[in-house]
């Protein structure tokens, strides 16, 4: 079982890497005026690939249950560090998208009764392309689709046979992306649902211990789609512009749900989220002397 687990995940990250290589694109020649440029062959001028970064911090309410360790539902604080990368790319005629985001996310809960505690702990890696479905000056709308993986789990202080739950999955997903601009704001709502996947999940009653080093791991790796695991990501943020800074706020809501092998696991987070927005280019080392032609793969130009 874990051999198939880790095997999956890695052709998976494998596949989803070659897709971002060949999607972020060569940079233009520096000190290229726009006369120059416009004049030199398609051969000699290489195109360019603008990178729209953010790092967020966010903190928030999180409520979760999972029956193999406990009925009871525990609510607390959870923290969370994001890092996203939007670039263009060479795919659909240069019109999509491409998307990788990176969480951490810690969260500290307690039963409704405040005599026990339980942890949680997410790691999450996502890449989805984006293609444009309505474009104008202010609205772009993109309908997308991607791949996501996740590795994590709970710990019950109060359970001693068995205290923890480990959650990994890995899915393919639906998504939507839309960017609307207005005077010195940048909105952006981002939605996704996975539709098909694996993930893992022990027997009730069955301990991590005949699981890992009995070998009884016979139907702990589990094809996912709706009928037995829904979740949604919504994502929510403002850019906006401070002297030299672009800082970037908004709204994670995480929504996770499986029901397998006689077990239910909730989890559900609300996250208020801030941070720094930065757009770079692919150029390496010499600085660009002149840049009117870079055009943004996140702001639209005033």
């Amino acid at each position: 079982m874990v051999k198939k687990l880790s095997l999956t995940f890695f052709l998976l990250t494998v596949v989803s890497a070659g897709i971002f290589s060949q999607g972020v694109s060569d940079s233009v020649l520096p000190g290229i005026s726009d006369s120059v440029a416009l004049g030199m062959p398609d051969s000699v001028l290489l195109k360019l690939s603008p990178v729209n970064q953010a790092t967020l911090f966010g903190v928030g309410k999180a409520f979760f249950s999972d029956t193999y360790l406990s009925p009871m539902k525990y609510d607390g604080l959870t923290f969370s560090l994001l890092h996203e990368r939007l670039n263009g790319s060479s795919l659909f005629n240069e019109k999509l998208l491409l998307q990788q985001q990176f969480q951490i996310q810690l969260a500290s809960a307690d039963n409704p009764a405040k005599t026990g505690s339980s942890y949680y702990g997410n790691l999450y890696y996502a890449i989805h392309g984006f293609y444009p479905l309505v474009e104008n000056n202010r609205l772009r709308w993109y309908g997308g689709a991607g791949w996501n993986a996740e590795l994590g789990g709970i710990y019950n202080e109060r359970n001693s046979n068995n205290p923890g739950s480990m959650k990994a999955s890995t899915n393919l997903n639906l998504a939507t992306m839309a960017l609307f601009d207005w005077r010195m704001f940048t909105f952006r709502w981002q939605l996704s649902t996975p539709i098909m996947g694996v993930f893992f999940s022990p027997k009730f009653g069955q301990s991590y211990y005949e699981i890992f080093t009995l070998g009884d791991d016979d139907g702990t790796v589990i094809f996912g789609s709706l009928h037995n695991q829904r979740a949604v990501r919504n994502y929510f943020t403002v850019d906006f512009h401070v002297g030299n800074l672009t800082i970037r706020t908004g709204y994670l809501g995480n929504y996770y749900h499986t029901d397998v092998n006689h077990i239910v696991t909730k989890i559900l987070s609300h996250q208020f989220m801030i941070g720094l927005a930065v757009e770079s280019l692919n150029v390496g080392g010499k600085r660009l002397k002149q840049n009117r032609w870079l055009h943004s793969v996140y702001y639209n130009e005033p």
